[in-house]
């Protein structure tokens, strides 16, 4: 008796957990993710690269720092080789395009890409924009699988996303999770930010992967997360929208490279208590404080006092949200800004126009400058308002300049200990120093000295 009831009471166990797992509710079959990802995954491929990249490397001599200034204790430049792991999402199947971020591929003089079905193909760099970190790279093949691209203007926060990618070299590995926020900048990621933040894991890996609506539409490109060290996903990752991605694509495809404009005009964030200086009911904007002179935000008469709040009926909440603004758009749009001027709200158009650099030969400053193209710029820094200095553009291989030691994206710092920001300061010390100088330039996130006899 007792063996039966035993038996009756596992039998009744049973079915609850069958009813409580049903194969179908009402005759639908359970919900699954498999069948979208069964089409999506394909476009999602895996990317290794091998490069090389420049180390400073300090001679071993005492690290006194008293020591290292007044012996003029030199330092070696080697190259190393670097190994990277990522991922990438395939947008143009016909033509092999595969979208990725910058720093999956920088530096890197071989990239492979494995595709789902094992196939491994040898890319080429179409294109990088290091202030978005976005990356174009082509691929040959036939019968790839290409994603679907949605528009990112209409995701909301609570949507559920999904994130593909190549975590921590493991293979292919699929998260899901909603939409934690959107907007977000100031992170210090990247020099121009407007992400999509998740709680989707996303990891070491899985940079340049996916990020896709239910639909199996790419939504995004998954590019950080938040915390430092080998922690890894805390429940906070970072994507690029789509539509800022494919927009960045397109000028990679079309020009190489990112043809950026200026606005010219410089300012500070509004506060509530300038606000209520100003008499604006608002607690935050983008107070103008300069204007360039010709610059378009002169063409357009936006005055110095005038209140940004708005530009393309997105909100201006910081000196940060009218830098990326500006960053992301094309030579030639216009932005509406929505102003307050003196109470009174205004609509504005201004048409973005490219950045003019007075650039010249180095070999008119000084003969061991010869085959070097060195620029006067000028740029809107967030903290410090504008920043004037001279950038080596490029060096002819084999010209003086290289000889010299010379790179481009070199800074010229100042010429025998005199700040040089401009080319009229740099003749002045020309002049009063003869054909002798010491450069101080800056490379990356070193000084160097560079003797010009």
């Amino acid at each position: 008796m007792k063996s039966l009831l035993t038996g009756l009471l596992l039998l009744l166990f049973s079915a609850t957990l069958a009813a409580a797992l049903p194969s179908a509710v009402d005759g639908q079959p359970l919900p699954s993710l498999a069948p979208m990802l069964d089409r999506t995954t394909p476009a999602v491929v895996n990317i290794a690269t091998r490069g090389k990249a420049r180390r400073r490397v300090e001679l071993p001599l005492p690290r006194d720092p008293l020591f290292r200034r007044f012996f003029d204790v030199p330092s070696i430049e080697r190259v190393q080789e670097t190994a990277s792991l990522g991922s990438g999402v395939i947008v143009d199947a016909d033509n092999g395009l595969i979208l990725t971020n910058y720093h999956v591929i920088k530096d890197a003089y071989e990239i492979k890409v494995t595709l789902t079905d094992g196939r491994e193909l040898q890319a080429e760099i179409i294109g990088r924009d290091p202030d978005t970190d976005v990356a174009v790279i082509q691929v040959p093949g036939e019968n790839l699988v290409q994603v679907p691209i949605a528009d990112s203007n209409k995701l909301r926060v609570g949507d559920f996303v999904v994130a593909i990618g190549n975590p921590f070299g493991l293979g292919q590995t699929v998260t899901s999770g909603i939409v934690s926020a959107l907007g977000r900048s100031g992170l210090g990621i990247e020099s121009i930010e407007d992400f999509i933040q998740t709680d989707a894991s996303i990891n070491l890996g899985n940079s340049g992967g996916a990020l896709v609506n239910l639909r199996g539409e790419l939504v995004g490109i998954n590019t950080a997360i938040y915390g430092a060290g080998n922690q890894g996903s805390i429940g906070i990752g970072f994507a690029i929208p789509i539509n800022m991605a494919h927009d960045i694509m397109r000028q990679l495809i079309d020009y190489g490279e990112v043809k950026r404009g200026r606005l010219g005009a410089q300012g500070q964030d509004l506060t509530p208590q300038l606000a209520q200086a100003f008499g604006i009911e608002r607690s935050s904007g983008f107070i103008v404080t300069q204007i360039e002179s010709g610059s378009p935000a002169y063409k357009a008469g936006l005055n110095v006092g005038d209140v940004i709040v708005a530009a393309n009926g997105r909100p201006i909440r910081s000196t940060r949200d009218m830098h990326n603004l500006v960053g992301l758009q094309r030579l030639g749009q216009s932005i509406e800004l929505s102003l307050y001027r003196k109470g009174s709200e205004i609509e504005l158009p201004v048409l973005i126009q490219p950045i003019e650099i007075n650039k010249m030969a180095g070999g008119v400053i000084h003969p061991q400058l010869a085959g070097a193209t060195i620029g006067e710029m000028h740029e809107q820094h967030l903290q410090r308002g504008r920043v004037d200095y001279l950038e080596v553009l490029n060096v002819e291989p084999g010209s003086n300049a290289a000889e010299s030691g010379f790179r481009g994206g070199d800074i010229i710092f100042s010429i025998n200990k005199q700040l040089t920001r401009t080319f009229d300061e740099v003749f002045a010390l020309v002049g009063n120093n003869g054909n002798g100088m010491i450069m101080n330039v800056q490379r990356g996130n070193r000084e160097l000295y560079i003797l010009l006899k």
